[in-house]
């Protein structure tokens, strides 16, 4: 592909991040260039953001219904599942999953609540509610 040919397509990422790109110059050698997207690849994108949002929703309705805890959905929100939190949280995997029981989650200490917190960037306030 040549230099000028290099796609500079709108994304949802373009504002955040540009990709690098091989391309031949004028004199025939190799160089990089930097593209913004391109429109298949944003289109890939999109729907991967809507499967994320279903995914989320989905948590959102699990909690809201007492399926679930809020941890669920933060995990959803934060794009994270049971082995990043534990790494994140100090907790082995299968607390977190036992933490996932709305049951559990109710009687979690300050002292836990905090550490998913810290987690999820959020208060303990927002941790404890999930807004319909």
């Amino acid at each position: 592909m040549k230099k000028e040919e290099i796609p500079q397509d709108d994304s949802a990422l373009k504002t955040l991040t540009k990709e690098v790109c091989y391309a031949v110059d004028d004199a025939g050698n190799y160089t990089t260039e930097l593209s913004t997207g391109w429109e298949v690849k944003a289109k890939a994108l999109d729907v991967a953001w809507e499967d994320i949002d279903q995914r989320i929703a989905d948590a959102k309705q699990k909690v809201l219904n007492n399926e679930a805890s809020p941890l669920l959905y933060f995990m959803e929100w934060r794009l994270m599942d049971v082995p990043i939190v534990a790494a994140y949280t100090g907790f082995w995997k299968w607390t977190v999953k036992r933490h996932l029981k709305p049951n559990v989650f109710k009687k979690l200490s300050e002292k836990k609540l905090q550490r998913y917190a810290e987690a999820f960037n959020v208060s303990v306030e927002e941790l404890r509610r999930v807004k319909e």
